[in-house]
């Protein structure tokens, strides 16, 4: 392979996850293993890259030993190989979640997009309600709008808790533990009597909601390899967006039924308390730290003497409490502050998830207001949006098609920017279906199915971004990628929680058609933002002090290896 594609691919290279963050996904310490291309992809020097992408202070996801393993490649560290330390039992370990059967896995993944889709379904499903429920307790709207951003408020400081929580206790006790209190305070939203109660149990909520939503991606990472964890991830990454838009959808009829706006959280309460139950009985422990921390215990009770110096990885990370603020809101925030990479994909990231909660305010002032619609034909245009999640699954996939063979291309680690095509075809993507929106559903005579027709390209544009930008964090940032998305997911959740504050107003004061100019010439701005990472994000990343950019140790090694090839045929 010539240098010049290798050049051009490093200028040119969404679990959560996902994420999970990553969507939403988003989170602290979970999503270390998210998109993380290092994974079981080349036995050979599994460990090697394994330190490669971890640091020291943060858990490392071990990998199955290879007894006949060749020298490790010049460009990675050596393998920890202390005799203490105590690893799976070979490639094939069935204890290793990464060695579960295909439909189990899959299983798994079914699971946890559920409790992904009820959770964010939740974020959104009052927002029909929010009028209702504002004249109900003598409130102003912009107060009643607050139950949607207090929700998103909960979310933004969750995963300071929930992400070094699954390290310390592992995946499974979090989610049936979050789950379960996110339920119960179903009863303090559904039984109010007045709006402070409604607000506080919102804010509640939304705080342990987001637990299920950072570990589901965590989870998937634990299970599938890089080259099957894409469809997983991408089935993941449209729960994401599919909660918010069915929320309204399902909340506009229940609303306007005889039961009333209480049963909103009446239903959302048996959703979650089912979704409770599923992770209760189907959801098990999947964090490799924590397995191999319970597989040491397990040797040094059975044989105290002989197996007194075993440990596990994880068993040496320090809990102190200044060393976990280190990794989950110091480094974070310094990171932003210090990374041009991370804080322009937050800016974009943020105003996309600003827009998609605009929405709850913007299309009842379209379609309502403007075009008499009653609440429950209002709530169906969401349906716009949620087909173009799904699109965007299916699209993003064919932009990832190349991607199995870069890794093996690239030793387990091509560059970053790959993950950047889905992002380039959504940005403009956007703009047109805000500016579509905006200026189609400003004037009643166009027929109602016009603007409608644009959600559908709004929520395609916002899920592909998502998806292309969180792995493109994930895979530029490697073992600071848990604090590259924490900083990044708690500027998200805030964004998004202030949309809903301001967009009524907006779009009244402004009309349809300026307001939506005004967000999507904001989209515009923003747009060429993955055509110059594609460009120059290699050279960007060569001088940060928190990308490892293994991809260009890589190429270089390539390179050297091609000269050599070449000098030995003219000889």
């Amino acid at each position: 392979m010539s240098s010049r594609s290798r050049s051009s691919s490093l200028s040119a290279t969404s679990t959560a996850t996902a994420a999970t963050s990553a969507a939403d996904s988003s989170t602290t310490t979970i999503i270390l293993q998210d998109e993380h291309p290092a994974i079981k992809f080349d036995a050979e020097h599994d460990d090697a890259r394994l330190d490669a992408a971890y640091d020291s202070k943060d858990l490392q996801d071990p990998t199955p030993e290879n007894k006949s393993s060749p020298p490790p490649l010049p460009f990675l560290p050596k393998p920890n190989t202390d005799p203490n330390l105590v690893k799976w039992d070979g490639p094939d370990d069935p204890q290793n979640p990464q060695n579960w059967s295909f439909w189990y896995k899959w299983w798994i993944t079914a699971v946890c997009t559920i409790t992904t889709l009820n959770v964010t379904f939740a974020s959104s499903a009052p927002s029909s309600s929010v009028p209702i429920i504002a004249h109900h307790f003598h409130v102003g709207r912009e107060v009643g709008d607050l139950i949607l951003s207090l929700f998103l408020i909960g979310y933004m400081l969750g995963p300071i808790f929930w992400g070094p929580g699954s390290e310390l206790v592992g995946r499974r006790p979090i989610f049936i533990g979050t789950l379960a209190m996110y339920t119960i305070f179903h009863i303090g939203q559904a039984c109010a009597n007045n709006m402070t109660t409604l607000l506080v149990t919102r804010f509640i909520c939304g705080f342990f909601a987001v637990a299920p939503l950072t570990n589901g991606i965590g989870v998937i990472a634990d299970i599938w390899d890089p080259v099957s964890r894409g469809i997983a991830t991408s089935m993941f990454a449209s729960a994401v967006f599919l909660g918010p838009v069915l929320g309204p959808i399902v909340g506009s009829f229940i609303t306007v039924s005889p039961l009333g706006w209480r049963w909103v959280f009446w239903v959302t309460m048996m959703f979650a308390g089912f979704c409770t139950l599923l992770a209760l009985f189907f959801i098990p422990e999947t964090f490799a730290p924590v397995l191999l921390a319970q597989k040491a215990k397990r040797l040094r009770k059975a044989d105290p003497e002989k197996n007194k110096d075993l440990y596990a990885e994880s068993e040496r990370v320090s809990w102190a409490p200044m060393a976990v603020l280190e990794r989950t809101i110091f480094r974070p925030f310094k990171m932003l502050f210090v990374e041009p990479i991370l804080l322009l994909a937050t800016i974009y990231l943020s105003v996309a998830y600003g827009v998609i909660y605009a929405m709850f305010q913007a299309i009842p002032v379209i379609f309502i207001r403007t075009r008499h619609f009653s609440i429950s034909n209002d709530g169906l245009v969401f349906i716009g949006i949620g087909i173009g999640a799904v699109l965007a699954t299916v699209v993003n996939l064919w932009f990832m098609r190349r991607y199995p063979s870069l890794l093996k291309e690239w030793y387990g680690f091509p560059p970053a920017e790959e993950r950047l095509y889905s992002a380039m075809f959504g940005g403009p993507v956007l703009v047109i279906g805000i500016l579509w929106l905006g200026w189609s559903g400003n004037y009643e005579s166009v027929p109602w199915w016009v603007p409608a027709l644009s959600t559908i390209f709004i929520g395609l544009a916002i899920t592909l971004i998502f998806i292309s930008f969180i792995s493109y964090l994930v895979d530029t940032y490697l073992m600071y990628a848990a604090s590259a998305l924490a900083g990044h997911t708690i500027i998200r959740s805030a964004t998004g929680a202030a949309f809903p504050l301001f967009t009524t107003q907006m779009f009244v004061n402004l009309g349809i058609n300026w307001a939506a100019t005004l967000l999507g010439g904001t989209a515009l701005l923003l747009a060429p933002m993955p055509f110059l990472f594609y460009k120059y994000g290699a050279r960007i990343r060569s001088k940060s002090s928190f990308a490892p950019c293994i991809d260009l140790k890589v190429a270089k090694f390539l390179e050297d290896e091609a000269a050599a090839v070449k000098g030995q045929q003219a000889v």
